[in-house]
């Protein structure tokens, strides 16, 4: 199972409405989180994260940080 978060305003009425095109192959359910309040997201944040997932998604980091995980 892979999981996308994308980001949406819901209008006061309810209305949501994503900030960019979803192509799917079919329809998909989903699950929708409400923040309290509006939330500024800085956009070099939001564009590092590839490159960051990079460099933390590999074998040596998983051994690196194993400490952390209990019951591993």
């Amino acid at each position: 199972m892979v999981l996308r978060s994308i980001e949406a305003t819901i209008e006061k009425d309810g209305t949501v409405r994503l900030h960019k095109k979803v192509r799917l192959p079919a329809s998909r359910r989903a699950i929708l989180t409400i923040l309290d309040e509006p939330a500024v997201v800085a956009e070099t944040a939001l564009l590092s994260e590839p490159a960051l997932a990079e460099d933390w998604n590999r074998p040596e980091e998983d051994e690196a940080w194993a400490y952390l995980q209990p019951g591993k």
